[in-house]
C-alpha cells in the first residue's frame, strides 16, 4: 500500500504568480499566426512541422525555457508546461522545436560535454536546430533493451550499423541521439552495452526512408545506418550508459500536456458545434472532467520535475491513461456533432486514424503497465 500511495500521489505544484500574464502572451501570439492554419493542420498540430513558427517561439523565449543558463531561461517546468498547452490547444505546429525541447536538449545538458552545449544548443533555442529520436528498431518495438543496432569503436570515433524505425520527421531534422549497442548485455538483465550518440543526418551513410500513415502523410521513417562514422565528441555521455540515459529522455516525454491534447483541436471544434440537448451536455460534461484530471496529473509532473524528482512511474500513469482519453475522443465528438462541419469532418477523419498511434508512440500501453508495476513491486 505505501508503494501504491507513492505511485499516485500527485501533488498540485504551487500557483505561478505570472502565469495569467505569460498565458495572455502566448494567446496573442497565437491568434496572430491562427489564420494560416486551415482546421485539419490544428488536428495535427503535434505533427505539424513549421521552422517559421518554431524561430518565431524561439524569439519569445519559448523554448529551452527551463534549461539552465546561459544555455537556456532558467524558467520552470510549469512555466513551460503553460507554454506547451496553450500551443496545443490553439493546434499550433510544434514538430519543429518541440523534440529537443522537451527531451533532447535536457538530455544534452545533463550528460552532454561542454562543447556538445556550446555548438548545438543555442541553435536549438533559437528554434533553428531540430531534433528526431532514434530509439525505436524493427523487431524491437518499445522494448529499446532489445535494440541490435551497434556502434564499434574505431580510430577518432565509432561506425555506426543498423537501422531505426518510426523516427518522426527525421526527414526534416539535423539531428538525431540515436541508441546503439557498443557492448554485451549485462549477465542478469538485458540493459547493459548500449550507448546513446549525436548523429548528424547529413553523414554519409545514411539513407531515411520515408513510411506513410492511415492518412497517406509521410511522417514516420525508417533509417538505415551504413558504417556511419561519429567522431568521439559526438558520443553522450559515457560508452554502457544508455539504458540511464534513455530511461531519463523518456520519463520528460510521457509526461507532458502532448499526453492528452492530441486530439483536443477536434474537441474543441466538437463543442462549438454541439447542439443544446441533454446527450451533447453529457458527453462534453464526462470528457471535460476527463480532461481536466489528466491536466492535474500532468501538470503534478511538472511540479515535481522543477523539484528534481524522479518521476519514471507517475509519467507512466499520465501516458498510460492521458493516450486511451486521446483514442476515446474521436467516439466522443461524433456523439457531440453528429452531423459535422466540413472542417470538423476533417478533422475527425484525421484524428480518427491517428488516434491508434497513440498509445504506442512514446512506448506502448504494455510497456507503461510494466513500469507501473515494478514500481508496485509486483514485477
Amino acid at each position: 500500500m505505501a508503494e501504491l500511495d507513492r505511485l499516485l500521489r500527485f501533488t498540485h505544484p504551487p500557483p505561478f504568480d505570472g502565469e495569467a500574464a505569460l498565458r495572455a502572451e502566448v494567446r496573442a501570439f497565437l491568434r496572430a499566426r491562427a489564420d494560416d492554419w486551415a482546421p485539419v493542420d490544428r488536428a495535427r498540430s503535434w505533427i505539424g512541422f513549421d521552422r517559421a513558427f518554431s524561430k518565431a517561439v524561439g524569439a519569445k523565449g519559448w523554448i529551452g525555457m527551463t534549461w539552465p543558463k546561459p544555455y537556456g531561461h532558467g524558467r520552470t517546468q510549469v512555466e513551460r508546461y503553460i507554454v506547451v498547452e496553450e500551443m496545443l490547444s490553439a493546434g499550433a505546429p510544434v514538430a519543429a522545436h518541440w523534440i529537443a525541447d522537451r527531451q533532447s536538449g535536457p538530455l544534452i545538458i545533463s550528460r552532454g560535454t561542454d562543447r556538445q552545449k556550446e555548438t548545438i544548443l543555442p541553435g536549438v533555442v533559437r528554434g533553428e536546430t531540430t531534433f528526431c529520436i532514434g530509439m525505436s528498431e524493427p523487431e524491437s518495438g518499445s522494448d529499446l533493451a532489445s535494440v541490435r543496432s551497434r556502434a564499434t569503436s574505431v580510430d577518432g570515433g565509432w561506425r555506426l550499423n543498423g537501422r531505426k524505425i518510426w523516427s518522426t520527421n527525421a526527414h526534416l531534422s539535423d539531428f538525431m541521439i540515436a541508441l546503439f549497442r557498443t557492448g554485451p548485455a549485462d549477465a542478469e538483465t538485458r540493459h547493459g552495452g548500449l550507448t546513446q550518440f549525436i548523429v548528424d543526418l547529413r553523414a554519409s551513410g545514411i539513407e531515411i526512408r520515408e513510411i506513410k500513415d492511415l492518412t497517406g502523410e509521410h511522417h514516420f521513417n525508417e533509417i538505415l545506418f551504413d558504417d556511419v562514422f561519429v567522431p568521439d565528441e559526438m558520443l553522450l555521455g559515457r560508452p554502457g550508459d544508455g539504458w540511464t540515459q534513455v530511461t531519463a529522455e523518456l520519463a520528460h516525454e510521457r509526461s507532458g500536456p502532448e499526453r492528452y491534447l492530441s486530439a483536443f483541436p477536434a474537441l474543441a471544434q466538437a463543442v462549438r458545434e454541439a447542439g443544446g440537448d441533454a446527450a451533447s451536455a453529457r458527453t462534453a460534461g464526462e470528457m471535460i472532467v476527463e480532461y481536466a484530471t489528466l491536466r492535474a496529473m500532468s501538470l503534478s509532473v511538472a511540479g515535481m520535475l522543477d523539484e528534481g524528482r524522479d518521476v519514471a512511474q507517475q509519467a507512466a500513469v499520465v501516458k498510460d491513461v492521458g493516450t486511451t482519453l486521446e483514442q476515446d475522443t474521436p467516439a466522443a465528438v461524433r456523439r457531440l456533432a453528429p452531423a459535422p462541419s466540413d472542417a470538423l469532418a476533417e478533422m475527425l477523419t484525421y484524428t480518427t486514424c491517428a488516434a491508434p498511434t497513440f498509445s504506442i508512440r512514446g512506448g506502448t500501453r504494455q510497456i507503461m503497465r510494466g513500469i507501473i508495476a515494478r514500481g508496485l513491486g509486483v514485477r
